[in-house]
């Protein structure tokens, strides 16, 4: 049921009598369940509203054109997040510590949220209707954390018996023209070698409405007491993950298998080509970002007498790529002199390791060991989205204020990034 809040006049709503206060209870005889019902009928030419008014439950049947709208706004989306039912032996919330914002420790597995927002979900908690209601409103793509398609493995990954349907599930939605991402979370000794081979056959195999595979390694806290046994992969491991994905793309003829990123920095190997990437689908998964980025950057540079003094953050992982990027900025940028400081996740232990799961404590402490710098560099990826707040609640204006340092915020782009030696004029700078 949606509640109107705000009938906008000489709109379909208004013209048919629709009042604030009026409850939108089906369309098409389906239960209006949340905005999404809203959107996707609101696009249609023809069908039937039902809505309990003033004058009781009316029937309107509805023709207008696909460019006109009803519109409506309501008190509420109906889009209240829906509770993860699994327990995973790799769950990253299970290995934060106690005392972090209450938001971090949600345990969300919502195909609404994977719809409009790309947050990746297990289908564990899906019924056949809601399924139905997938294919219904084309809810498309969809990201799926398949992790595996062995029915009793994945029943033991994501601790939860009823797991083990999730290649029925996807081949009813792909055959119904839903577009689907999937993950795999890689767990050495689970999910990977001759498992893994199988997966990625299952998985190719349902066609091409499966548009991306990504393999991502499992992440890895210092807080897993109690917690299944993982271990963290080595550079040895992850060379032998990159050989059997290449492997395995030539056997199944298939450009969809890609690897995260730090598979390729823990083996210590050159990162594909962005052609490889099929229009990075994942890049929010850490799937070709690096390329990307560096892709970006040599497209942005040009010379640039800017002088300034530069400190700049990044996680272990990537800093030696970080590093060579500032040396090669310094052909084009004459006055750069920048040094590139690899932040120890003491928060987290050194197992994590990328510059997005830094935390504003560790930055501080290391920051304050550097002297002769004007200005600190660090990517948004490290903040709350739409906030200037690490995961500790540490804000961008203490670290300003406790070493004297103008703070210059990047988007994450090469271009950013460059901007932010020679002045341009997509960054942000705290001071």
């Amino acid at each position: 049921m949606l509640k109107i809040s705000k009938v906008i006049k000489n709109q379909i709503g208004s013209e048919i009598g629709l009042k604030k206060g009026d409850e939108i209870l089906a369309f098409n005889g389906f239960l209006a369940e949340d905005i999404l019902d809203y959107f996707y009928y609101d696009g249609q030419e023809f069908f039937t509203l039902t809505a309990n008014t003033r004058d009781g439950e009316v029937d309107f049947e509805i023709e207008k054109d696909f460019d006109e709208s009803l519109g409506l706004e309501f008190l509420s989306d109906g889009l209240e997040i829906k509770n993860c039912r699994n327990s995973c032996i790799f769950c990253f919330v299970d290995q934060m510590p106690k005392g972090m914002r209450p938001s971090l420790y949600v345990k969300d597995d919502d195909y609404r949220q994977s719809f409009l927002r790309g947050n990746f979900v297990t289908l564990t908690n899906v019924t056949d209707r809601e399924i139905d209601r997938i294919i219904r409103l084309q809810l498309s793509p969809i990201y799926v954390s398949v992790q595996v398609t062995d029915s009793e493995i994945r029943k033991k990954m994501l601790g939860n018996r009823f797991a083990g349907d999730i290649l029925e599930k996807l081949k009813k939605l792909t055959e119904n023209g839903i577009l689907v991402h999937t993950q795999v979370v890689l767990v050495p000794s689970v999910n990977d070698g001759a498992v893994l081979d199988n997966t990625c056959h299952d998985l190719v195999a349902l066609g091409d409405n499966i548009c991306s595979i990504a393999i991502v390694p499992c992440g890895i806290t210092k807080f897993r007491e109690n917690l299944y046994k993982i271990e963290d992969i080595s550079s040895g491991y992850a060379r032998c993950v990159i050989e059997q994905v290449k492997n395995l793309s030539s056997l199944l003829k298939t450009d969809k298998i890609t690897l995260a990123d730090e598979f390729y920095l823990r083996a210590k190997l050159p990162l594909p080509s962005g052609d490889s990437y099929n229009g990075y689908p994942q890049i929010e998964n850490g799937v070709g970002l690096t390329t990307k980025f560096l892709t970006e950057l040599k497209s942005s540079v040009k010379k640039s007498d800017k002088k300034g003094k530069y400190l700049v953050i990044t996680g272990t992982s990537a800093s030696s790529i970080i590093a060579e990027q500032i040396e090669f900025l310094k052909g084009y940028i004459s006055g750069l002199d920048g040094k590139v400081l690899p932040v120890e996740n003491e928060f987290f232990g050194s197992t994590v390791n990328c510059t997005g799961l830094l935390v504003g404590r560790d930055v501080l402490n290391a920051v304050k060991k550097e002297k002769g710098y004007e200005y600190l560099v660090l990517p948004s990826v490290c903040l709350k989205q739409g906030e200037d707040v690490f995961l500790d609640g540490v804000t961008l204006k203490e670290i300003a204020k406790e070493t004297g340092l103008k703070i210059i915020i990047t988007d994450g782009t090469g271009e950013s990034f460059f901007h932010a030696f020679s002045g341009g004029s997509n960054v942000r700078i705290i001071k």
